[in-house]
């Protein structure tokens, strides 16, 4: 799902929709021309997208033979994907080369907390669940808060019940599924203290990655353009030793190269000489 610019200096975004069910060759040629036409393509998608997907994606990247296209598949939930997503089409609008935009994403995931009100946990296999969570979800009118990233966190609906925030100001955004209560989602957003809350369509793929359609998903994230700048800027930037790209952190995401080990050199023995 792409979400709406969060300003005039967002870039747009581009959804590959149906790869999988499309011939090859028309997928081919429209990841060609946009390769021409951006120069270097980021595609964040989901750990909950079909694997026909994900499959055609890399064929297609193969089919290329390009190391200008980078498949990022981080672990957050769809509206911190789609939210992530924005946050490096707001960033594409600096002065950052390619290869730290793409390797920004790692980064910005750590300042991203998304989680959801679920009406059963027997399904939900991303998040630890308890034995006693697991036989409380089949009670009728059971609601769970989960906190998906950045630290798991499960627990029963109740008086005082809430989930652990971020120690610095958000925004929020809300996708309401279906037979939840979307109240409680208010009151956390009071608790973390949030700037606002908005609210968008739920993704498609939520269902699939929660285990159930009884859901509301929420996200709270950084929206303002200088402080995500900041942040990507702080952190040292080396050269790839495969591609040469620029990248922060210990991964380059176009190539997947990682620094190179350097074994030290072996210790010889020291040899005894007779003095002349």
């Amino acid at each position: 799902m792409a979400l709406p610019a969060q300003d005039e200096r967002t870039v747009p975004a581009v959804v590959l929709s149906g790869l999988d069910q499309r011939p090859l060759e028309h997928a081919l040629t429209e990841l060609h021309a946009l390769t021409e036409q951006y120069g270097y393509l980021v595609v964040i998608c989901s750990r909950a997208t079909p694997e026909p997907v994900v499959r055609r994606l890399h064929t297609l990247r193969a089919l290329l033979e390009s190391d200008r296209i980078a498949v990022f598949r981080p672990e957050l939930p769809p509206l911190g994907i789609a939210v992530l997503a924005r946050q490096l089409r707001q960033l594409a609008s600096c002065d950052l080369s390619p290869g730290v935009l793409a390797s920004a994403g790692r980064l910005l995931t750590h300042y991203i907390h998304a989680g959801a009100v679920l009406g059963s946990v027997a399904r939900l296999d991303r998040v630890p669940v308890g034995l006693k969570a697991h036989a409380k979800s089949w009670m009728p009118g059971s609601q769970f808060a989960v906190l998906a990233h950045p630290e798991p966190q499960l627990e029963r609906i109740g008086p005082g019940v809430t989930l652990k925030g971020p120690e610095f100001t958000t925004w929020m955004l809300v996708a309401r599924g279906r037979q939840t209560q979307g109240d409680w989602v208010a009151g956390l957003a009071g608790q973390w203290s949030v700037h606002g809350l908005r609210e968008v369509p739920l993704p498609a793929e939520s269902p699939v990655w929660w285990g159930t359609g009884r859901m509301t998903e929420f996200c709270g994230y950084l929206a303002d353009l200088s402080v995500l700048y900041q942040l990507v800027t702080s952190v040292r930037q080396t050269s790839c030793h495969w591609c040469g790209l620029d990248v922060i952190g210990d991964r380059c995401v176009f190539c997947s190269a990682t620094p190179p080990v350097y074994e030290p050199a072996p210790l010889r023995a020291l040899e005894q000489r007779t003095p002349a």
